[in-house]
């Protein structure tokens, strides 16, 4: 992605999170990156253009990630804690991403279908560690869709909770949190 692309991106993530999709214009976005709208339309042909680059370049880099710590673990239990410690990286790193992303899943609009179709692919992957785990017995009897779901539910809620108290989300603090209270819970003894 070159510099100009990048900027345009960078700036139109910033303004759906803190504005949302609706209230951002594409003549807000070229004035704050700075560029005439002959430029942002040499490389993306609308706004819906850019949201769709953001949630799929968004969620590219979250399943990727996922995909490669996972695949050299074997216990599922240690891909599931992989899981929970790359969403909560992501999560902090790329807070707007996930605020979009979270605000955008609601309704029956091309925006929305993609953001969910997008959502429920990188869960289905969770479930489909969970499913591995109860095969293999070391995950106990549960609902993988429920499970799957929780954890990323569970990761998410973290801004609800830098939001309420004005604090920055601690990585470390989250992931120990988030594997006392849920991965623990999971293991076939």
């Amino acid at each position: 992605m070159n510099k100009t692309k990048r900027k345009i991106f960078e700036t139109s993530m910033k303004l759906f999170a803190e504005k949302g999709y609706d209230a951002t214009s594409i003549e807000e976005i070229t004035a704050t990156v700075g560029v005439a709208k002959g430029t942002l339309y040499y490389h993306f042909s609308s706004k819906e253009e850019i949201f769709n680059f953001l949630v799929e370049e968004g969620m590219k880099l979250l399943k990727n990630s996922i995909d490669i710590k996972t695949a050299k673990l074997t216990n599922s239990i240690d891909k599931l804690r992989a899981v929970v410690l790359i969403q909560i990286k992501i999560l902090v790193k790329y807070e707007q991403f996930i605020c979009i992303l979270l605000s955008q899943i609601w309704g029956a609009e091309k925006r929305s279908i993609l953001c969910r179709n997008s959502l429920f692919e990188c869960i289905n992957t969770v479930e489909d560690i969970v499913q591995e785990g109860i095969a293999k017995g070391e995950i106990i009897e549960v609902d993988p869709k429920v499970v799957a779901s929780e954890i990323f539910s569970l990761t998410c809620s973290s801004l609800i909770y830098k939001l309420k108290t004005g604090k920055k989300i601690e990585e470390a603090k989250l992931y120990h949190e988030l594997d006392k209270s849920m991965i623990q819970g999971l293991i076939r003894k």
